[in-house]
């Protein structure tokens, strides 16, 4: 397939309203989406997907390294973030990035002192931080 046959099944990617993505991704993936994933996630799995169909996707290695960090750990509760670590959460179709200072947090040019203020300032509501951020127990996205 060449670059301008991509550029154009990518470009139509980004055209298609959410329940025609819907579709598509099944019809890519061979299964239906996961519930409640956003538009924009949708458009970029389904993009993704494409190119690396076409052009190659991750190495094994990186596949790996991946899935082993993605896997749960018995005492992931008692894990310390690092400074400099980024946690990324979407929220009502919204990207939040918060990075992990080493005595605090920042999001969006903002300080906090504890990452459940940080969830508070999102979402408007009390939210436990590490359960928001998914550092711990199931909480709702």
């Amino acid at each position: 397939m060449s670059n301008s046959s991509l550029d154009s099944l990518l470009a139509e990617i980004g055209s298609l309203a959410y329940t025609d993505l819907k579709v598509r991704y099944e019809e890519v993936i061979d299964r239906p989406p996961p519930p409640r994933l956003s538009q924009d996630l949708l458009r970029r799995a389904l993009a993704y997907q494409i190119q690396a169909s076409r052009i190659g996707g991750l190495s094994h290695k990186v596949e790996k390294l991946l899935r082993a960090a993605s896997t749960p750990k018995a005492d992931k509760e008692n894990q310390r973030l690092i400074a400099g670590t980024q946690l990324i959460r979407e929220w009502q179709g919204q990207m939040h990035v918060v990075d992990i200072l080493e005595n605090g947090y920042r999001w969006r040019d903002e300080r906090f002192a504890s990452l459940s203020a940080v969830a508070r300032k999102i979402t408007g509501t009390r939210w436990s931080g590490p359960r928001f951020f998914g550092l711990t127990g199931s909480g709702k996205t």
